[in-house]
């Protein structure tokens, strides 16, 4: 027990520390994701608390901060809209769409931890996690450019004069301390001591800047002040449960299952790169899931990981599950007590950690080996960069993996090879070399000259592979054309798999593949794929 208790506490003060850090900037993205939405600030409020606390306990990357995001908030405004469409304005039926919705898709992601598909996120080459990072870096730097906007009336103009001026010095004031405290002391929380300093002095300087009150009340929101989430009963009254419904939703929910699982992984990737650790990522498909499915119930917008908060986790030393503890259970004392205290937290500390956060994230270094990797790779690594920035993370990664894929079957359709020899028995011998699948069947066809060959010909896959069912409907292929001219053909050292579903295919295969093999390197090869 001792061991077990020193385990999970050997960081705790760091854990404590950056959960605070982390809860403090929480807030207003929170709150901004909600009006992005087109919901109440305390939905966003409490799907930040209730994923943040159930994912840290039960997901599979200890440091890792979920809640409500952006990705998933610009796909729910469109099922809001056309939920509310469906009554009286005045029943906000959109709204209970929404939980219904949330639960559905965390359903979905249950789905895809039992079935075990987070293992996938593996699959993801380097040069669309570079690429994913950077736009990531440059999405969160563009988010706080709204930041320096004011409210006037209706609309949002830029600030000038001694507002924008005002605000850029407590910007740069916040960056300065969390540059020069760790070169103090590593000990020292900079983020956190860095919004401290700028709140005392905006607060007792009697500054006129935007606060996170202010940013509420702007957005229309009332405050932070609220309750404890609440069991939504109404939303078995409101939504009829019928095949209509789960058309309406089932769509939106696949949609933001999708989104929430990839970018939950590939946060849970970037987070073991930055930690040299390792996550489960298939107890986080679990976790994340079985997280929107309560808050769905409960009345949260749903949610996942946030790479913003999880680096600034990170780098604020939080490690354990402690850290996300802290900053959701911070969060809901915010939302029942200190919703005072917590109003008046400038807009511009927290833009100035950000910004931090975005120089942090940014991979500077492909900006180096850009001209020494091979160019596809350097262009899927630019092509997800801005796929990131103007359309979303998970499209981007979706459109990285498309591109990394069909880089490496040309790749390897280019290397199939065919080494021809002419035998004293007047037999022609064709040894392949190489894959052979759907990319490299053309090339794989053009080595055989069916018309001209001689009356027996042997083709020697010992150096080859038949990778899919294209290859092996090539093979179906060659061999009648063989048989049509009348001509004899074997076919040599086949995996056991293919001749299996080959004689599957079509009986007549007994008299053309060789089963009788005395090459001794056949048998080793055979023995070594099946270790």
């Amino acid at each position: 027990m001792n061991a077990f208790i020193t385990k999970h506490t050997a960081n705790a003060k760091n854990d404590i520390l950056s959960g605070i850090t982390v809860a403090l900037a929480l807030v207003p993205e929170a709150v901004a994701f909600a009006f992005v939405a087109g919901v109440d600030p305390l939905v966003g409020l409490y799907a930040a608390f209730m994923i943040g606390l159930i994912t840290a306990i039960f997901g599979g990357r200890p440091g890792m901060i979920s809640g409500a995001t952006g990705a998933l908030a610009v796909v729910m405004v469109a099922l809001v809209k056309q939920g509310n469409a469906l009554g009286n304005p005045s029943e906000h039926l959109g709204l209970y769409y929404l939980f219904a919705t949330v639960i559905l898709m965390g359903i979905i992601q249950m789905m895809a931890g039992v079935l075990k598909l987070g293992k996938f996120v593996r699959l993801i080459p380097h040069p669309v996690m570079m690429g994913f990072v950077n736009g990531l870096a440059i999405v969160i730097f563009l988010s706080q450019l709204g930041m320096f906007k004011e409210q006037i009336g209706n609309e949002k103009i830029w600030m000038h004069g001694s507002k924008l001026y005002l605000m850029i010095g407590l910007v740069g004031l916040t960056m300065f301390l969390m540059y020069i405290i760790p070169k103090i002391s590593k000990k020292i929380p900079e983020a956190l001591v860095a919004i401290l300093v700028v709140s005392l002095l905006v607060i007792y300087g009697n500054f006129d800047v935007a606060t996170v009150g202010s940013f509420i009340k702007d957005g229309g929101g009332s405050g932070l002040k609220g309750n404890l989430p609440q069991f939504q009963f109404e939303l078995f009254n409101k939504i009829p449960f019928t095949w209509e419904t789960i058309k309406f939703i089932g769509p939106y929910a696949v949609i933001l299952a999708a989104i929430g699982l990839i970018e939950s992984l590939m946060t849970l990737n970037l987070v073991d790169e930055l930690t040299e650790t390792r996550g489960n990522s298939n107890r986080e498909c679990l976790a994340q899931g079985g997280a929107n499915i309560i808050t769905g119930l409960f009345g949260g917008m749903g949610g996942c990981a946030m790479i913003g908060q999880s680096i600034i986790n990170i780098k604020g030393g939080g490690r354990g599950r402690l850290s996300g503890i802290v900053a959701a259970i911070l969060l809901l004392v915010f939302i029942l007590f200190a919703s005072s205290l917590i109003e008046q937290v400038p807009i511009a500390a927290l833009v100035g950690v950000m910004f931090m956060v975005v120089i942090g994230t940014f991979a500077w270094s492909s900006f180096r080996i850009l001209h020494k990797i091979p160019v596809a790779d350097a262009l899927v690594l630019i092509t997800v960069s801005l796929v990131t920035v103007f359309k979303d993370l998970a499209v981007a990664v979706i459109v990285g993996i498309i591109m990394s894929a069909l880089v490496f079957a040309w790749e390897n359709a280019k290397r199939i090879r065919a080494r021809k020899t002419l035998r004293s028995d007047g037999t022609k011998l064709y040894e392949i070399y190489g894959p052979l699948f759907f990319g490299s069947i053309q090339a794989f066809n053009s080595k055989f000259d069916v018309k001209t060959d001689p009356e027996k010909v042997e083709i020697d896959f010992l150096e080859s592979k038949i990778s899919d069912h294209s290859a092996i409907e090539a093979l179906f292929n060659l061999v009648g054309r063989y048989q049509k001219a009348g001509k004899k053909v074997k076919l040599k050292h086949l995996s056991e798999e293919c001749k299996s579903i080959m004689l599957k295919a079509s009986p007549k295969f007994l008299d053309v593949i060789e089963n009788s093999i005395d090459d001794p390197r056949y048998h080793v090869m055979t023995d070594a794929d099946l270790i």
